[in-house]
């Protein structure tokens, strides 16, 4: 398919996925998107739920922007929808600025997103430190962990505040409601999770003493049934054993326990009308910081999404400006028919991957499933779902990270740190801001560190040195040695600058070199460079500065 000149840049991994696709890979392409349907409609309420909103918000953005981004996107197996890593930033806009200024921020967002994408900028994502990453997601692990304590303990809070230190007074006050049977079935959610996949691992692995004996003996009695019944059992997802299981416990037993259709009248049936918010110019600005922050996070979490379905399904690599167009078009979308953010989820695109999705018709197969779905939720307790994201919590966390910090440089240390606890302390827009200038701050400290001013010799009329590394304008002090000596020289000295392991310049460097050069002449001396480099030589050309003085 040819598409018209000025839409060349947009090309949907779907339309070359679809070349030469046949009938068994149809198969295996739905069979993958029931499962992760199946998968994502938990996950999806939960995300809603633990961001202050509605249920119907979460399975509605999984379907509209999980197509979207399947259908557009430059991926052929990653799976759009609502994400952990936006609960915090949900909850903390919707308490600040209200619902409607989410939708306003998300479709924002939405468009940046678009224009990251189209402007092919989408590698810039990459430049983000992986300490800021780390540290930001750590902590919303945490925070994701306190605001579902109150649904697992069954706690009677009418609403829960924004910030870490007010959830955790609101949560002590309020803990002679503890509802046991709710602690019960989440705890049993969490464990079940955490249980049901080493169940089956069992059988990979050399054991001995009784667990060996007790696997001889099942293996003794089990006939072909039950062996296809374990198979069957082993390839499904934990997150729907425990939603099946504890739903069916809890509703047959008729245990006291909220539910969602309890708190929120069930899950709707039609599509969510079509609305506008109120926007206006003073919205916008007044909302730029959140904006922002939903447009970075979007882009961090798909991109990294993206590359680890690259390096575990072995298809092609993904189109990284496709997936943010795609990504903003969704974002755009999903908020006038009242969605949240979405973005590339791991958890669902590994699941889709390791199910024999091969092209972006699973992801499509997927929003089907959850529509059909979603109406079964209503009896689900909230508890379970509390139990669910627990254990997404604590995927989600790079815990490791925090016992390696001893061996870690101080730099990757202090930013790791920093962003974590402005994340849990404060919010996630002042971690990444912080976080980001203080990476700057110590790349400047760092690569000043590296600029060396070497003397070769000093005579009473000449002086010669070597420059090594980069001048910019966190190193430029380091030539105030050089300075105060003509300063403080006999007239006519003649200076000598080896710049043949000068390896980059910049305008702070271009104006001390002028000004240095300015001192030399105002004393009847001459400045001469020598070897220099292609860099900084066309920055010196452009300038003029290099008619100024003598170069070989």
């Amino acid at each position: 398919m040819h598409l018209p000149p000025y839409l060349a840049s947009f090309r949907p991994r779907l339309l070359s996925a679809l070349d030469g696709y046949n009938r068994e890979r149809f198969l295996k392409d739905a069979g993958a998107g029931i499962t992760v349907g199946i998968v994502a409609l938990p996950l999806a309420m939960a995300f809603a739920i633990a961001s202050g909103l509605k249920p119907e918000a979460g399975i509605w953005t999984a379907i509209l922007a999980g197509a979207l981004i399947s259908g557009l996107g430059g991926s052929a197996v990653q799976i759009g929808g609502p994400a952990g890593a936006f609960i915090v930033i949900v909850y903390g806009i919707v308490e600040r600025y209200g619902l409607a200024n989410l939708l306003i921020s998300t479709a924002c967002a939405g468009v940046l997103l678009f224009l990251l994408g189209f402007f092919k900028l989408g590698t810039l994502v990459r430049y983000v430190p992986v300490s800021i990453v780390v540290g930001f997601t750590n902590g919303i692990a945490v925070l994701i962990v306190l605001s579902q304590v109150k649904d697992l303990l069954g706690l009677q809070i009418a609403r829960m505040p924004a910030d870490f230190f007010s959830q955790l007074r609101v949560i002590s006050a309020h803990l002679d409601s503890l509802n046991l049977y709710s602690l019960g079935i989440g705890l049993s959610c969490l464990l079940g999770l955490f249980v049901w996949p080493r169940l089956f691992d069992l059988r990979q692995r050399e054991t001995n003493g009784f667990t060996a004996r007790l696997l001889k003996m099942v293996q003794a009695v089990e006939g072909v049934p039950l062996k296809r019944a374990t198979r069957m059992a082993s390839r499904t997802p934990g997150p729907i054993v425990a939603l099946v299981t504890l739903t069916a416990l809890a509703y047959f037993a008729q245990l006291p326990l909220e539910t969602i259709g309890s708190r929120f009248g069930g899950i709707p049936r039609a599509l969510p009308a079509f609305a506008l918010p109120d926007f206006s110019w003073a919205t916008v600005r007044l909302l730029l910081a959140p904006t922002i922050t939903i447009a970075l996070l979007g882009a961090v979490e798909s991109l990294l999404c993206a590359r680890v379905a690259d390096q575990i399904s072995g298809l092609p690599r993904h189109d990284p400006n496709q997936e943010l167009m795609a990504q903003g078009l969704a974002n755009f979308v999903v908020p006038f028919f009242g969605g949240m953010p979405a973005t590339g989820t791991i958890a669902r695109t590994v699941t889709n991957v390791r199910s024999g999705a091969s092209s972006p018709v699973s992801g499509l197969v997927h929003c089907l499933t959850l529509l059909l779905a979603a109406p079964l939720a209503v009896h689900v307790p909230l508890a379970v779902l509390a139990g669910i994201l627990l254990y997404v919590a604590w995927n989600m966390g790079e815990w490791r990270e925090f016992a390696r910090l001893r061996s870690a440089s101080s730099h990757y240390s202090l930013i790791m740190m920093g962003t974590f606890l402005l994340t849990v302390v404060f919010d996630l827009t002042v971690a990444l801001q912080v976080g980001l200038i203080l990476a700057c701050v110590l790349f400047a400290r760092r690569m000043s560190s590296l600029f060396q001013v070497v003397e070769v010799s000093q005579t009473p009329d000449s002086a010669y040195f070597q420059l090594y590394g980069s001048l910019f304008f966190g190193a430029v002090a380091k030539l105030d040695p050089i300075l105060n000596l003509v300063e403080s020289a006999p007239q006519g000295l003649r200076v000598r600058l080896d710049v043949q392991s000068l390896q980059s310049l910049d305008s702070s460097g271009l104006d001390v070199l002028e000004q240095l050069h300015k001192a030399i002449v105002l004393r009847g001396g001459s400045l001469q460079l020598v070897g220099l480099n292609a860099q900084p030589k066309a920055v010196m050309e452009r300038s003029g500065f290099l008619e100024k003085v003598q170069s070989l």
